[in-house]
């Protein structure tokens, strides 16, 4: 059993342990510092693969043009502009960190002029969403940073529609043992490295990393999703592991 919440009092962030009322500023500020090189970053650390990871999770979802998407930690919002260029319907983009939203909001009009897109400034764990509003929630690489997980997907749950669908794209535990220590070296070896060279900041690609090893692998989550009401889950590995997509349903 994975340890999300390591007392009543602490939770981690990291490798370290905190006061759980610390953990979300001190996400909050991994974020800000991350913000201006966020989308550069995901593309060294990942060699640009999760590009695909991110075209599988919409190619699971199948965008529609009346279906309504929550994307939540949708930060700097590649899913959000994915959905709509496929053919989706409005998207509600919302992140606890400000600066994300700007960044994102700022590429997007940048690129593609305005879109049917909102912007909202809100925690994961208390979404400002109305009960049974939305037909897709997605979170791409965001459930692993909130304080409570289980939270996080009970408030999945309350704001979708019965029907409405459920998606997490997240690191995983891979699933073929060589490449563990190759993972483990370039993680914690060369990722920081390339953190301090390319965004000045050493510590946020150390705690990115940390949050990783920290999060529930594969079956955990599993019984996470489903112990918040939500249905119908599966998953599948991308990359051996590296990564998973994880999907229920709210009935």
């Amino acid at each position: 059993e994975t340890d999300i919440m390591s007392s009543d009092q602490t939770t981690n962030f990291g490798f370290q342990n905190v006061p759980i009322e610390r953990k979300n500023a001190l996400v909050r500020d991994v974020f800000n510092s991350v913000a201006p090189n966020y989308d550069l970053m995901n593309d060294l650390m990942s060699f640009g693969i999760h590009r695909l990871w991110k075209s599988s999770l919409l190619d699971w979802l199948g965008p529609h043009p009346k279906k309504v998407l929550l994307d939540v930690a949708g930060g700097t919002g590649d899913i959000a502009a994915r959905y709509r260029s496929r053919g989706g319907g409005k998207v509600f983009v919302c992140d606890i960190n400000q600066s994300m939203l700007e960044a994102g909001k700022a590429k997007i009009e940048k690129k593609s002029g305005p879109a049917d897109i909102e912007w909202i400034c809100g925690d994961a764990e208390s979404l400002p969403v109305s009960d049974r509003s939305v037909d897709a929630y997605t979170i791409a690489f965001g459930l692993r940073n909130v304080t409570s997980i289980p939270n996080a997907l009970r408030e999945a749950r309350r704001v979708l529609r019965p029907g409405g669908r459920f998606l997490c794209l997240e690191f995983s535990k891979p699933a073929i043992a060589f490449i563990n220590p190759i993972y483990d070296a370039y993680s914690f070896k060369i990722l920081p490295e390339i953190g301090d060279f390319v965004a000045n900041d050493r510590n946020a690609y150390k705690y990115l990393v940390e949050s990783i090893r920290k999060f529930p692998d594969q079956i955990d989550l599993e019984q996470h999703i489903n112990s918040a009401g939500l249905e119908k889950s599966s998953y599948r590995n991308l990359s051996g592991g590296i990564a998973a997509i994880h999907s229920a349903w709210r009935l």
